[in-house]
C-alpha cells in the first residue's frame, strides 16, 4: 500500500468508535481503473471479478467477507474504501446475469459483460503462456461503498 493510501485508511478510522481493521489492501481496477473507480463512486458497481489464475501467479489469497480495500486511480491516488460482503469462485461461463449486471459495465448486460471479460481474460491469459477457457474460474466478489475521498 502507497503513504497516500496508509494515510486514507488512517483519516477514516480517526476518531471512530469501533476498531481499525488491521488488515487492508490497496488496488487499482484491471480494464479502464479510473472509469470502474467512478462506478463504484456513483454506486453504480458493486461486484468485481478476476481470474482465479491472478491468484495463483501472485501467491495472493482470495478475498474474503469483511475484507476492506482501498480503491485506487490509474495513478495510484485513493478514491474510496469498500468492504466485501460476498465472494463466490465460479466457472466464467456459469456466472449470473444478477452478477453481470452488478459490475455495473458498459450497457450493464451480460453480453457486454461477457464479451469484455472474454476480451480481458484473453489477453492476460495470453500474456502469461495460458490458454482462455470458457469455463475458467472467476473470483466473484460482491462489495459496498464505505468512504468516497
Amino acid at each position: 500500500m502507497n503513504v497516500k493510501a496508509e494515510l486514507y485508511w488512517n483519516e477514516f478510522w480517526q476518531g471512530k468508535e469501533e476498531e481499525k481493521p488491521q488488515s487492508v489492501s490497496a488496488w487499482q481496477f484491471g480494464a479502464d481503473p479510473d472509469q470502474l473507480a467512478r462506478l463504484v463512486m456513483a454506486g453504480i458497481k458493486t461486484a468485481t471479478c478476476s481470474g482465479y489464475f491472478f491468484y495463483e501467479e501472485e501467491n495472493e489469497p482470495l478475498p474474503s467477507v469483511g475484507d476492506y480495500s482501498i480503491i485506487l486511480s490509474g495513478e495510484d491516488e485513493p478514491l474510496a474504501i469498500i468492504q466485501t460482503v460476498k465472494v463466490e469462485v465460479l466457472p466464467m461461463n456459469e456466472v449470473s446475469e444478477e452478477f453481470a449486471i452488478a459490475e455495473g459495465e458498459g450497457d450493464r448486460t451480460y453480453t457486454y459483460w461477457w464479451d469484455a471479460h472474454e476480451k480481458f481474460f484473453k489477453e492476460e491469459q495470453d500474456r502469461i503462456g495460458h490458454t482462455f477457457q470458457v469455463d475458467m474460474l472467476l473470483v466473484c466478489e460482491h462489495f459496498e461503498l464505505i468512504h468516497v475521498k
